[in-house]
């Protein structure tokens, strides 16, 4: 089995960006998966835990803001808005809804693996699993 640094959701109408990102980020190590629109994200954030997402704002049907506006409240997912609207009243409305970081487009891909790291590496510290090992016995002390 790979192991990948983390789980991230591309969430993008445009094909090529999201098979551009999807093929930059795998060449760095991480799991991608892709959703063509905020329905689509929404349907797969109810049976995957993501480990970080990047969204783009300007999508048919519900925008990106739409749906950090949705999901938020329950989603402790941290978000990476990625998206061509980049004037500040645009980065400071993403972020006031709920980003954790916002990249205008065109980005400099390195740029965007930098910011994934440095979110990563602040919420998988306290997302290590806990699990004890003896011969034939495994605890988990991640239940709640």
């Amino acid at each position: 089995m790979d192991n990948y640094i983390a789980h991230i959701l591309v969430v993008d109408d445009d094909d090529g960006i999201r098979s551009l990102v999807k093929k930059y980020l795998s060449e760095n190590n991480f799991l991608i998966s892709t959703a063509e629109s905020a329905e689509d994200a929404s349907k797969k954030i109810e049976i995957i835990k993501f480990d970080l997402i990047i969204l783009d704002i300007m999508m048919p049907g519900k925008s990106g803001l739409d749906f950090i506006k949705e999901n938020k409240k329950y989603l402790d997912t941290p978000i990476i808005l990625l998206t061509a609207k980049g004037e500040p009243d645009e980065r400071i409305k993403g972020l006031e809804i709920g980003a954790d970081d916002y990249l205008p487009k065109p980005f400099e891909p390195k740029e965007l693996i930098l910011r994934i790291q440095n979110i990563i590496s602040k919420t998988k510290k306290n997302d290590q699993k806990k699990v004890i090992e003896f011969e034939n016995i495994k605890i988990n002390l991640n239940k709640q």
